[in-house]
This record gives structure tokens, sequence and C-alpha cells, in this order.
């Protein structure tokens, strides 16, 4: 199923006012000046990693090239603008036609990342590209920052699946790109039917306290979920007393009970109890789920306890403490003409405070050491060397304005799980330190 055709409604009809008005104004003062028609090239990068982090992760990718594919100024949009008198009228005309038709680079979704990674570069006239400046960025940055949680989390909990439940914790539809970004680094469900309905992803869910407390007995309601959802289903066993909870939901549901889950207490204790209560009633493939503000550490705390699986939410869509990559999108190279011929000269924002910029239209590769680890992140601007040729990271996007690189949620799942694979042991080190390899710029 091609998901990003559905015409979805928690879709948006137009993403150009998903921007900053000084994007407007810049084009419009460029317009006037005869210089936005330059043939520019613009990078997205982040200068650092969040602290403590040692790896980023490139997520929302899919997301941007829905995202271009529908900045159209319609007819109210335009209408927006007049009234406000945000630009003149022959940039509203210029607007009134807008398609990005320039040429587009990144990290494949997926891909890790480090300081300094150009992970999307975007060419074109400064007049297209400058536009696309906040939404890429918002897209960038929140997904990002979600999918380094949801990786981290993952290497934490091993083999053991991970439930995105998070959708009441943030913005209804930041919940949707949420429980995308946490599927890209490594979660295998959510509970956001949103989510499902508009990316595929497999979803979960059975019953909370509220359908516990609304029966006259705790019996009833597990009675009433099992007559309803099978004796597979997953019953909630802390309302009240949990030992006498697992007692009835195996009397209930039988040795077949699917699972049972704990949302408080001391997990890691609670977990070996129920775990022997369970295998003495005879439940012994029942399994145990385990919900209650988790995050990577708690998970990795868990790593002993009989748990079978891992319910996230707070945490995983606040980015875990971190919930922005600091990404920007930086003007790098321009020429003095449009002229596709005219040759392109860096460019670089000079300042103080960790805040300069590298010039120049650049390419990435990592190099592998003898055992096929990677080692470092090369950056440069120029030929790229030959014993790096066939370890580029950047692939082709768009191409002209036409999108030639959707592909599949789950081919981006995988490629995360191998480009993390790939990278130095220590990655899935929880405890803080530096990038698990070095940037080098050649």
């Amino acid at each position: 199923m091609n998901t990003a055709d559905l015409g979805l409604p928690v879709d948006v009809p137009s993403t150009a006012l998903f921007t900053d008005q000084y994007e407007l104004t810049m084009l419009q003062a460029a317009l006037a000046a005869g210089t936005a028609e330059r043939r520019s090239v613009f990078e997205v990068f982040t200068r650092r990693l969040p602290e403590g982090r040692r790896y980023g992760v490139v997520a929302g990718t899919g997301r941007v090239l829905d995202a271009v594919e529908n900045f159209r100024f319609d007819a109210d949009v335009l209408g927006f603008l007049r009234e406000r008198k945000i630009v003149d009228e022959p940039t509203l005309q210029w607007l009134a036609s807008y398609r990005f038709g320039g040429d587009i680079w990144g990290y494949p979704e997926g891909e890790v990342y480090f300081a300094g990674s150009p992970v999307l570069r975007v060419e074109g006239s400064f007049a297209e590209c400058v536009l696309l400046e906040t939404v890429i960025l918002s897209i960038l940055n929140h997904d990002s920052a979600i999918a380094a949680a949801a990786s981290r989390m993952a290497s934490a909990a091993g083999e053991r699946p991970l439930i995105e439940m998070g959708a009441r914790r943030t913005h209804e539809l930041a919940a949707v790109a949420a429980a995308r970004a946490a599927y890209v680094g490594g979660f295998t469900t959510t509970s956001d039917l949103a989510a499902g309905f508009r990316y595929d992803i497999p979803t979960v869910g059975t019953s909370a306290h509220a359908f516990t407390l609304l029966h006259d007995h705790e019996r009833d309601a597990f009675q009433a979920q099992v007559n309803s959802l099978g004796r597979g289903t997953t019953l909630l066993v802390d309302t009240y007393d949990v030992a006498e909870a697992v007692r009835t939901a195996v009397e209930v549901a039988g040795p077949e009970l699917g699972a049972v889950r704990i949302d408080s207490g001391d997990l890691l204790l609670v977990a070996h109890r129920v775990r022997q209560q369970l295998d003495e009633l005879g439940a012994t493939q029942t399994k145990i789920i385990v919900t209650s503000d988790l995050d990577e550490y708690a998970i990795a705390s868990l790593a002993a306890a009989p748990v079978d699986a891992y319910g996230v939410g707070t945490q995983l869509v606040t980015g875990s403490g971190h919930p922005t990559c600091s990404m920007v999108y930086k003007l790098v190279a321009r020429a003095e003409s449009a002229d596709l011929k005219a040759p392109l000269e860096p460019v670089a924002k000079k300042s103080l405070g960790g805040k300069t910029s590298i010039g120049g239209r650049k390419w990435a590769a990592r190099r592998l050491d003898e055992h096929g680890v990677a080692e470092a992140e090369v950056v440069g601007v120029g030929p790229v060397p030959g014993e790096l040729a066939d370890r580029q990271l950047l692939v082709e996007l768009v191409k002209g304005g036409r999108i030639v690189a959707r592909e599949p949620l789950d081919v981006v799942r995988d490629r995360h799980a191998a480009a993390r694979a790939n990278l130095p042991l220590s990655a899935t080190q929880l405890s803080r330190g530096e990038a698990v390899i070095p940037t080098e710029y050649v």
C-alpha cells in the first residue's frame, strides 16, 4: 500500500505556511534586487550532537518529501498573505505559481549521522530553496530527535518488542509523526490509530484502568474483556492487588491468557513475582508487558527481569530529554546568476559562539576499519577520494522537482538497524559520552 497517496485527514492541504515570515520577506527583497534566481545550495546539519549522545538518527525524510510536494500557495493562502500585507503584489504573483523545481540530496532515512554531517542538501534558485527552510527543519528536528530516543530504547530492550504509546502526551498531529519516527528507531507497534492509518504501522491496545473501575468486580471486567477479545488478550493487573488480579486473570482466561500488563510499582520486583505466580498457575506462556514512564535507562534496568515487552510514552515523544537535534539550514554556496554553468562560490557565516559554518557544496562518506566497523565520518568539498567513492552517504531524493526516492517504512526501519549495527559497540552504551566516531573534514 502506498500510504503517501492516501490523502488522509491527518494531513493538511498545503504546507506553504509552515514557514517563518522572514523567508517570504527575504524572497520579496531578493526578487526586487534581481538576486532571487541565483543558483544556490543549502545544507541541513547540526554543529553538535545533543549532550551525551553518541550518534544521531535521520528520520522524517519521507515526510519532508511530502511537505515539499505539497508546498503550494493556493488562493486561501495568498489571500491571507495579501490581507496581512506580508509581501507585495509582485511577490504574491511569483508565489502563485511556486513549485520546487530543484534537486535534493540527503542521507537515506534511517541512517545515522554526526556533527557536521550534511544530512540534507537542497539545490536550486535562492528563491525556491529559501522558502523550504522552516518546514524542513521542523520535520527533521522533531522526527530525528524521536528516532534517536527510540534507537537508544531499542538498544536497551534488545530483542524485546517496544510499543509506542505517547499520543496523549503531545500534540495530536505530532503524535502521528512521533509514532512514525519511533518505528524507524526500532519500535514495533503503536497505540495511535492515526499513525496506523497514515503509515501502516502495526497497532495494539486492549484496556485501561477505567475499564476495570467501570465494573463492580475486577473479575467481571476481565471476563468481559476475554469474552470480547479472546483468551489471547492482555489484562491490566495493577488496578487493585496485583497478586489477586493475576490469580483472577488466569482463572478467567485459563493458561492461554496472552499477557498481563503492569503499569505501576517497583517493576523489577513485581515482574519477578508475577512471572513466578503465572508459572505456578500453569500460565507459562503468558507474557508480561510493563509500562509506567519508562525511558532507555529504566528499560536497561529491567534487562534481567522476566519482561516480554515495554510500552513507552512521555519520554519517547519528548526525545528523552532532547526534543530537538538543533539542525540548521544554511546557504553554503551560490552562483552569480541562474546559469547552470556559472561556478558555485562557497559562502559561510562567520561568528563567535560556536556558530561558524563551513562553506561549499559537501559530500560525506563513512570510513570503515579492517573489520567493517565505522571509524570516521568524512565530510569534504570537491573531489571524493577514490578509497571513499563507494562509501558515500548522500543519495538523490528529488530531481528537477520530481521525487525519486520514496520507499516503504519497513525499508527505512531495517536500514537503521543495519546502520546502528555497523557502529562501534560503544554506540549502544547509555552512559554519557562523545560521538562514537569523529567527523573529519577534508
